[in-house]
């Protein structure tokens, strides 16, 4: 191929007269490139996604399934065997042995799970961040699981949370913590002189979060750090952990760490494309109950989609219908949002025919439960919009919410066109003049 090429330039441009040092070193320079590039290539698509699950577990037939968003309940009284003395039960294991230098760990366990009631002998106590120590532990067979390891040294974290789904009981707990981002922030610019704490917190923003999330980078990271000491959010943590079986019963910081209780309720979630890039698609609610994916920019941290209800149950609806205090959304996702720069992806679902311009909004299938289920019959109906008739009612909750849908589907009934193109210019105005915005 290369002396094919080298032979064509020759001959079109008429030259020659060429050195032999040219020639081969030209040869012998595009070989070893074309190869690095090649091996590089090679390299990326044999190298799995740190961040995907991609393995299957058997099912638990006596418990419900939960889909994309946990939106079925789940009973979380399961019951398991029960120690029947307190020397048998994981309390002295843990108080005298295991937590003795850590009582306020061991408090922060004690007060939201009855440890006097699991048996010793299906207690499991490491600190760990390989897979060694459990993928030969014997499956449903511990009912605690504690690793005393930061999360954020664990090379593969959604592989490690599956192993230790595996090996726990439905019902079981595990226990574990990380070095959040918030705190890492914080302990930068709280240790180093003004100036020079921004400098070091803008460098560690860029090779600790930006660069494990670029496809070219990702490898060269994990790579170098074999997967330690990487810069993880709260809502990523508790993404995994959803994403991953399981259910956030507690959580606190002690000595800067973010400790978490979490309950195995389910297996893994089988989605092959957990969103971590900054273009992400996000399940809703289409026309007749079609599951469309609605691209957009990311403004949250990744996994965050995964929290929905823990979302809800935490802290419910503020004013306009989004979730209240939603620590998932970034800094600069905020300013994406009142900018509506986030949104100029969703223009693809557009050219799609999934979307047009104005509509009900594309819902999640979490949010989407929360309507009433003969006005959830009546909403599939109609192809959602870019354009919400929100931006014109300015609704503050979520029954003012579905009452202006209401209004705009009945009125898009009767006159379709003519709608559409008064909502659009009444919400036009309402964003450029009342500053109407997505928070």
């Amino acid at each position: 191929m290369i002396f094919a090429l080298i032979a064509i330039c020759i001959y079109i441009f008429q030259t020659p007269y060429y050195s032999r040092l040219i020639v081969f070193g030209t040869i012998i320079t595009t070989t070893f490139f074309e190869f690095g590039i090649v091996s590089f290539i090679s390299y990326h698509r044999r190298v799995l996604d740190s961040d995907i699950a991609n393995i299957k577990i058997t099912t638990n037939p006596n418990l419900v399934d939960i889909n994309e968003s946990d939106e079925k309940i789940i009973n979380y009284n399961i019951p398991l065997p029960k120690a029947t003395k307190i020397d048998d039960s994981a309390y002295p294991l843990l108080k005298d042995n295991y937590l003795r230098s850590c009582p306020t760990l061991f408090d922060f366990i004690d007060v939201n799970i009855h440890i006097a009631d699991i048996p010793k002998l299906e207690t499991f106590v490491l600190k760990t961040h390989t897979l060694y120590n459990i993928e030969n532990v014997e499956a449903l067979s511990k009912q605690l699981f504690i690793n005393l390891h930061k999360i954020n040294d664990f090379r593969r974290i959604n592989v490690y949370l599956i192993e230790v789904n595996k090996i726990l009981q439905y019902g079981g707990y595990f226990i574990s913590y990380g070095y959040a981002i918030e705190e890492r922030k914080k302990d930068i610019l709280e240790k180093y002189p003004p100036v020079l704490n921004y400098i070091l917190y803008s460098t560690d923003f860029i090779l600790k979060r930006v660069m494990p999330k670029l496809p070219i980078c990702k490898e060269c990271y994990f790579a170098i750090t074999k997967g330690k000491n990487r810069a993880i959010s709260k809502a990523e943590i508790l993404g995994r952990l959803y994403f991953c079986g399981f259910r956030v019963i507690n959580t606190t910081l002690i000595d800067n760490s973010f400790y978490f209780i979490t309950q195995k309720i389910n297996i893994p979630k089988q989605d092959p494309h957990p969103t971590y890039g900054p273009l992400i698609k996000l399940k809703r609610i289409g026309k007749d109950g079609k599951i469309i994916n609605v691209y957009k920019f990311r403004t949250m941290h990744p996994y965050s989609e995964y929290l929905q209800s823990y979302i809800y149950e935490q802290n419910k609806l503020q004013e306009g219908g989004k979730f209240a205090n939603d620590f998932r959304v970034t800094t600069l996702g905020k300013c994406m949002r009142k900018l509506w720069i986030d949104e100029l992806p969703m223009f693809i679902n557009l050219f799609k025919g999934q979307l047009k311009i104005v509509g009900v909004r594309p819902l999640s299938i979490q949010y989407f439960n929360l309507y009433p289920k003969e006005f959830q019959e009546i909403r599939i109906k109609y192809k959602p919009g870019l354009i919400p008739p929100f931006y014109v009612d300015l609704p503050s909750n979520l029954d003012e919410i579905i009452e202006s849908e209401k209004k705009y589907l009945a009125s898009y009934d009767e006159h379709p066109f003519r709608t559409d193109i008064n909502y659009f210019f009444k919400a036009v105005y309402n964003i450029l003049f009342k500053k109407a915005r997505s928070k």
